[in-house]
């Protein structure tokens, strides 16, 4: 066993890496019956923090 292996991470830990860095996702779910197309969801979310340093997206949006 390696030590990158044997290495554990909290979930805060983990979580804290995540919104420092920003998390992107992405999902298409298509619910078909007899090959119609009946729903479709396109799932595009951003996930980030927002301080001073990196002020939140939707202020340029309203400039705008």
């Amino acid at each position: 066993m390696t030590v990158v292996e044997r290495r554990e991470i909290a979930l805060v830990d983990l979580l804290d890496r995540l919104l420092a860095g920003g998390v992107v996702i992405t999902g298409d779910v298509t619910l078909r019956i007899a090959d119609v197309d009946l729903v479709r969801i396109d799932l595009n979310a951003l996930i980030s923090s927002v301080n001073a340093n990196v002020p939140s997206p939707f202020e340029a949006l309203e400039e705008q």
